[in-house]
Parts: structure tokens; C-alpha cells; sequence
């Protein structure tokens, strides 16, 4: 199964974006240095939305693009339906649940059969979550420390979450509106993109 393996930092700083969630990822950056910062024509400055959209949620480029058919085919705006498919995904709720420090943690403890969706394990990153389904750590995972400590650790409420009292389980409560999902992205530009 192809990742978006590589250096995140470089990429955040490459982006002009913290697009990998840590803390320390922008430390390094230089004025001028990231692509953002150079005069871009319109194309590229479309790419570059489209690219840090990706890098946001870690997703190769034929994954994206099936992401943006889908959401096509949904009624309301393009660029919204977009973020709001790549926002519910199952690897990213297990980030924005608390349960993984970073999304890359969170596509492996799917990919390795430590989440369960409604009960029932899963082991595709890509698999859509629906409003009133429950995540959680399976009955192994739950032994293992430092899945527990994460879920212990500290959870960034968003309102279309609800965590349990023990943090190891998370429900979609609904939708999200794309005021709600924290991440910085002009999505019109990349429906834009694909408009050309």
C-alpha cells in the first residue's frame, strides 16, 4: 500500500504550512524559502492549496482525485464536500480523536488492526466514517500502553465528536461543517484546479 512517506517537516516548510500537526515542524523555516512565499501564477498557486490539502491528510494523488469525483457527485459546494470526505475519513478521526499523536500514528494503528469501527476491526485508512458510528481501539489495543496513554492525553474538542469517559472510543455525531474542520486551505482553488 503506497504512503506519503518522506521528511514532514522539509514538507511543511516546503508547503509554507504546518501540515504535519507538530509543534516544531515550522521552527526552521526562513522567509522566502517555501513556495508560498515566491510569486506564483495562478496554476500555481492552486497547486500549491492542492498540494498542502493532500499533505494535510497524507493522501497520494489518484486517492485525492477519486476523493474530488466523489465529491462532485454530492450536492452543495465542490471544495467543501472535499474537505468534509477527507475530514471523515477513519485514519483522520482516530488523529483528531486523540487516540494517535499524528496522522501518520493513526494510519498505522488502522493498517495494523488496532481500530474498530461500530466493533467491528478495520484495517483500511481510507474507510468512511458516517454520522453515529463509533470508533474505538480494539480489546488488544487497549493493553497496549501507549495507546492508552494517548487516549488519556489531552483531546482538542470538536464539536462533531464525542468522546467516551475512558477516551478510548470517539463517535461522529454528524457532519462537520467546513467552519468546524482546523485546518487552513482555500478550497476553492483546488476545485479550481481540477476545473482546468
Amino acid at each position: 500500500m503506497a504512503t506519503m512517506n518522506g521528511p514532514r517537516f522539509k514538507r511543511s516548510r516546503s508547503l509554507g504550512l504546518n501540515v504535519c500537526g507538530h509543534p516544531k515542524a515550522m521552527r526552521r523555516a526562513k522567509p522566502g524559502t517555501s513556495r508560498a512565499d515566491r510569486k506564483l501564477s495562478t496554476y500555481g498557486t492552486q497547486l500549491l492549496e492542492k498540494q498542502r490539502l493532500r499533505a494535510y491528510y497524507g493522501v497520494l494523488e489518484k486517492q485525492f482525485r477519486r476523493t474530488f469525483e466523489a465529491a462532485k457527485k454530492q450536492p452543495g459546494l465542490v471544495g467543501e464536500n472535499l474537505v468534509k470526505l477527507l475530514e471523515t475519513r477513519i485514519d483522520n478521526l482516530v488523529y483528531r480523536s486523540g487516540l494517535a499523536t499524528s496522522i501518520r500514528q493513526a494510519r498505522q494503528m488502522v493498517v495494523h488492526g488496532h481500530i474498530a469501527l461500530n466493533g467491528n476491526k478495520t484495517d483500511i485508512p481510507s474507510h468512511r466514517v458516517n454520522p453515529g458510528d463509533t470508533v474505538s481501539l480494539t480489546e488488544k489495543a487497549k493493553r497496549i500502553s501507549l495507546f492508552t496513554a494517548n487516549a488519556l492525553s489531552s483531546f482538542s474538542q470538536l464539536p462533531y465528536l464525542t468522546k467516551s469517559e475512558d477516551g478510548t472510543s470517539v463517535v461522529l455525531t454528524r457532519m462537520p461543517s467546513r467552519e468546524e474542520i482546523p485546518i487552513e486551505i482555500n478550497d476553492h482553488l483546488i476545485v479550481e484546479f481540477y476545473s482546468r
